[in-house]
């Protein structure tokens, strides 16, 4: 049985990515239902989740609701041990000192820079307390480094929910080009090249037309993610694929890669996959087959 996930516009709802990194980084099968922010749409979806009040929310293959990112990470990781929410030994302390602290804290950052994973600003001078948060960030990352020995890409060790809680973080740094140094933005560039994040993007970059409330006016600079392949939708075929990669249905929207054409079944499988083809192992698959 699948778990249900209740989720805002993706490129815009930061807690959204969270709850739904805590399922795809991890391998833990999921079903979306999305609303579109400030609409009559989240209250309704909202209402088949009670008692939530917010986005994310999950319901488990037993009915059980669970609104709030950091139960919903905490619940997993009971129902899941295997997959690794959490670090092993003195280190899971460390990560859950993290994520409580992300979950009630840096409001400055939040208000001001709302995440945007659409657009990458350049010329934004943060506001003094902005630039608290940060360096607060920085010092909590560094701590987590030091108490965990950890060396590689992530805080703890191995990419863990404490890692999935500071992912807008990184949208934000990204999107504002906000000043942090070295081994921070060595950080967020991570998690632009995460798989589930790069997948999340995608998606969302497809998903509905802009919010207004994100507009800024700021000077824009290409995203500093990975650049992806460069990819076309085409009004027709044939494609080398009968059936979309995702569904298995038959195809019906095109898109061209590489001289290539393949088909997709509706046209967000194919939207999400021109917007970064390699972020999709099972596209991938057919690319390379």
């Amino acid at each position: 049985m699948t778990y249900d996930l209740a989720i805002g516009d993706r490129s815009y709802s930061s807690w959204s990515l969270r709850g739904w990194l805590l399922f795809d980084a991890f391998g833990i099968p999921v079903r979306c239902h999305t609303a579109r922010l400030y609409t009559d749409e989240l209250p309704q979806l909202l209402a088949k989740f009670a008692p939530a009040r917010t986005v994310p929310v999950m319901r488990t293959p037993d009915g059980q609701v669970v609104p709030e990112s950091l139960a919903i990470a905490e619940e997993l990781a009971s129902r899941h041990p295997e997959a690794g929410h959490w670090p092993i030994g003195p280190a899971r302390a460390v990560a859950r000192v993290l994520a409580a602290e992300m979950h009630a804290g840096f409001g400055a950052l939040r208000s001001h820079c709302p995440m945007n994973l659409r657009v990458s600003y350049q010329g934004y001078h943060p506001p003094e307390t902005v630039l608290v948060d940060l360096a607060r960030l920085e010092l909590i990352w560094a701590w987590a480094r030091t108490q965990t020995g950890a060396q590689g890409d992530w805080l703890c060790g191995a990419y863990s929910a404490a890692d999935a809680f500071f992912a807008p973080v990184a949208a934000r740094i990204a999107a504002y080009d906000l000043p942090v140094g070295a081994a921070s933005q060595a950080y967020v560039a991570a998690h632009l090249s995460h798989p589930s994040f790069r997948r999340w993007r995608a998606m969302g970059c497809v998903d509905g037309a802009d919010q207004d409330f994100y507009r800024r006016d700021y000077p824009q600079r290409a995203w500093p993610g990975p650049l992806p392949l460069t990819a076309h939708a085409v009004p027709h075929g044939p494609s080398e694929n009968a059936s979309c990669p995702y569904s298995g249905k038959p195809v019906s929207n095109f898109m061209e890669l590489d001289g290539r054409v393949f088909g997709f079944c509706n046209p967000f499988c194919r939207d999400k996959t021109v917007t970064d083809p390699e972020a999709w192992p099972k596209f991938m698959a057919i690319y390379t087959s």
